[in-house]
């Protein structure tokens, strides 16, 4: 026999903890009157029987927000197999189970332990099973079911944005979009009209609107214009429930800018303006600047200025400043005073970026009247060209006029002029000029073929007012005088062989000339006068400013002759005509059957920079003389020469080093010892300093007795020195430096001590009185250095 069981739920409705069990097909509110008892059945079949599996549970509805203060009752569990003895226990499981949903195992009964946010957590699902208490086994198998959270309008709308920023342009349609803005609700949108939200707008009006459903803001204004007021702050508002009494809301601020376009044209403040120029100011100078004002900015604010009309319409200019956008006046032509002091302009300032949708506002241009005064000035001269160009031939008589400068002054006084050469530009002072009437003269002969032109700068000055003056330029050309002869283009050396022939061509000749002809040269060539019938050689003039020289006989002896000079006349054909008179060399030289040259008695035709073969073996042997004379003199010389090379030389003499030595420690350079202590003389040791001619045998010289006084030392060793026939034939310095040995303190010297090899003791200098006590401290202060 199958056996069917059956799991019940209660399901409690009531106040003040709601819960709901579908299928309820109404939802109720109230606490109802009785306990109802809901019987589901987990067969998916058409038929009423129900499987082995006789629990399946559907979603409950639980209420978000509970305020109560004791536990949210959910519902109950069930099963039919519960007999009411405790024999059974009932298990939850799943989403909070334990934590936020507690099961009494007992009855059944499941509780929300706190309250809950849908907006946290919407669903939780959990799972029920029902256990033998005693075995622990369950008695029906575990089913899912979920408890669905309820929502309750307990979220206000709230923007995406805090702030939001637009622009618009100024003078827009109405309806013109600006921005739009969102607002979310976290209520259940599907669940009543707690997430329906409704927009409008708290600040703006009546500039601004906005859709209800939408939340795009539009203009609701025409002709909002810029200059008037450019910034808005619009107060949207976002209302859940439809918009209705109860429902919760939030806020947003937009500021809504008004952007610029071209609806304004450039006005200038006056219609009139006035400048003052010094006729003085230079060209492109600028004079004064105007303004015209626009109310627009940016590059609706650009303006271009331009002179339309006036009397000065050629002699000043306008230009845009593009920082400031005013107009700088500037002078195009030099200002004359007294030509011309008023100039009345028409200045128009015109926008550059026109909007064609505002052409009905008007021109977008304007314009103004600008008089400007020329001062008057204390100019300097003027002259009456900007350059002179003047012309002198060359020769001309010194103080000759070759032109005239003139300047005025241009002021209305009309003050005198002076005029001088400026020498910076005339340092060989060739040109004057006269102060009072502006003649230029020379003051230096002039010569064309040493300079062509002459640049000169003159100097025009108010004698009132010298700082007030003016340069020009003055070209001096110096023209063209037939004052040079012609001469060879070269200097002609030719050769005629012995053998040579009558009437053969051994040269041609051409010619130059300095002086400067403007049809060209045209030169005569002839035989000087002298020469032209004993010549050996004839000419014969080309008639092409060229000539040749002919042989007049057969043969030449350059024996008898070895050299002719031919005198040739050189004419040109200008007025007044020049001529000079050229030597040509003709050598005779041995020649070929071929004329082929072989030599010439004059070496230079060859060697024209070299010596002969004499004069190179005579300047030889002389140098070879000059050779074995100097090496005799050296040789001479060195048998003289003396050869202190040694320090054992114990003769006394000066000698120069040429350097500065090491001091009495230096005991390389020379041994002074020696010198300093006459009993260290070795008499064995010969002189060397010079080689002596006839050998003598070193004297012997006493020794000084001990107490011999200082100036018989003295006088016995100059006696010495005087017949001794080994001393030196020069002068030579001879140094005593004996102190005798009279003293009981001996010789106090330091250079003595270079002779003995060990230190010495200077303690005996305490016991000679206190004259010697600082001496001692010194020497024996030095020992204990020594020695430290």
């Amino acid at each position: 026999m199958r056996t069917y069981h059956c799991f019940w739920l209660l399901f409690w409705a009531g106040q003040p903890h709601q819960s709901f069990l579908t299928p309820l097909s109404k939802r109720t509110s109230g606490f109802p009157g009785k306990e109802k008892v809901l019987v589901l059945s987990g067969n998916s079949r058409r038929d009423l029987h129900r499987s082995k599996r006789s629990w399946m549970w559907n979603q409950f509805f639980l209420l978000e927000e509970y305020t109560g203060t004791d536990y949210q009752y959910v519902g109950k569990l069930h099963s039919d197999q519960d007999k009411g003895d405790g024999s059974l226990k009932y298990i939850l499981s799943g989403d909070g189970a334990g934590d936020l949903f507690i099961i009494n195992e007992n009855t059944g009964d499941i509780q929300a332990t706190r309250r809950l946010d849908r907006e946290e957590k919407p669903v939780y699902i959990l799972r029920a099973q029902a256990v033998n208490r005693r075995t622990g086994r369950p008695v029906e198998p575990e089913s899912e079911f979920i408890i669905k959270i309820h929502d309750i309008n307990d979220n206000e709308p709230m923007f995406t944005k805090d702030v939001y920023n637009a622009s618009i342009p100024e003078m827009s349609d109405v309806g013109t979009f600006v921005v739009q803005v969102t607002a979310t609700d976290a209520d259940d949108p599907t669940y009543g009209n707690s997430a329906k939200v409704v927009y409008s707008i708290l600040q703006g009006q009546p500039y601004f609107s906005v859709e209800s459903e939408t939340g795009v803001i539009k203009t609701a204004l025409l002709n909002m214009d810029r200059e008037n007021r450019e910034q808005y702050q619009v107060v949207i508002q976002a209302k859940d429930m439809g918009g209705q009494m109860g429902g919760l809301s939030g806020t947003t601020t937009v500021n809504i800018t008004l952007t610029d376009v071209n609806d304004n044209p450039p006005r200038f403040p006056q219609s009139t303006y006035q400048f003052r120029a010094p006729e003085s100011m230079p060209p492109d100078s600028p004079v004064g600047r105007i303004k015209a004002n626009d109310a627009d900015v940016d590059e609706n604010a650009e303006i271009e200025y331009s002179i339309t009309e006036g009397d000065g319409y050629d002699m000043f200019g306008i230009t845009t400043d593009k920082d400031t956008q005013e107009g700088i006046i500037t002078v195009k032509k030099a200002l004359d005073f007294e030509n011309k002091n008023l100039y009345i302009l028409k200045v128009e300032a015109t926008n550059t970026h026109v909007d064609p949708r505002f052409l009905y506002l008007g021109p977008f241009k304007d314009s103004a009247t600008v008089r400007i005064q020329v001062e008057d000035v204390d100019e300097p001269p003027v002259f009456s060209r900007p350059a002179y160009i003047m012309e002198v031939k060359e020769g001309v008589p010194i103080n000759t006029v070759i032109g005239t400068v003139t300047a005025q002054d241009p002021d209305a006084a009309k003050n005198p002029v002076k005029y001088s050469v400026d020498r910076h530009t005339d340092m060989d002072r060739v040109f004057n000029i006269n102060s009072g009437n502006g003649s230029i003269f020379t003051s230096k002969p002039l010569d064309r073929e040493t300079l062509l032109w002459h640049n000169i700068t003159v100097i025009a000055a108010e004698i009132n007012n010298p700082k007030q003056s003016s340069r020009v330029p003055v070209f001096i050309k110096v023209l063209d005088v037939n004052d040079n002869a012609p001469e060879f283009a070269m200097f002609y050396e030719t050769f005629v062989c012995e053998n040579a022939k009558a009437e053969q061509l051994i040269q041609t000749l051409s010619a130059v000339d300095k002086d400067d002809s403007y049809s060209g040269h045209q030169f005569s060539f002839s035989l000087a006068p002298e020469a032209a019938s004993s010549s050996n050689f004839t000419l014969q003039d080309n008639r092409d400013n060229t000539a040749g020289i002919f042989t007049r006989k057969t043969r030449y002896n350059r024996h008898e002759m070895s050299t002719y000079f031919l005198p040739v006349v050189i004419s040109d054909n200008d007025y007044p005509i020049q001529s000079s008179t050229e030597t040509v060399t003709i050598r005779v030289c041995a020649c070929d059957h071929r004329g082929k040259m072989l030599s010439c008695n004059a070496e230079a035709l060859i060697h024209p920079t070299g010596l002969s073969t004499g004069a190179l073996i005579a300047i030889l042997l002389c140098i070879i003389i000059l050779l074995v004379v100097l090496f005799a003199a050296l040789r001479r010389q060195r048998k003289k020469e003396p050869l202190i090379i040694s320090k054992e030389d114990i003769r006394d003499n000066i000698v120069s080093y040429n350097d500065e030595g090491g001091g009495e420690e230096d005991t390389q350079a020379f041994d002074i010892g020696t010198l300093r202590n006459p009993e260290a003389i070795d008499d064995n040791k010969l002189r060397r300093d010079i080689v002596p001619e006839t050998l003598f045998m070193p004297r012997r010289t006493a020794t000084a007795r001990d107490n011999t006084d200082v100036r018989d030392f003295i006088n016995q060793r100059l006696k010495e020195n005087d017949t001794d026939p080994t001393a030196p034939p020069y002068d030579s310095l001879a140094t005593y430096a004996y102190e005798g040995n009279g003293s009981v303190a001996e010789s106090l010297s330091s250079l003595e001590s270079v002779t003995t090899d060990g230190d010495q003791d200077y303690d005996y200098l305490s016991d000679w009185g206190p004259r010697f006590k600082k001496l001692a401290d010194m020497y024996g202060a030095m020992d204990s250095d020594k020695d430290s």
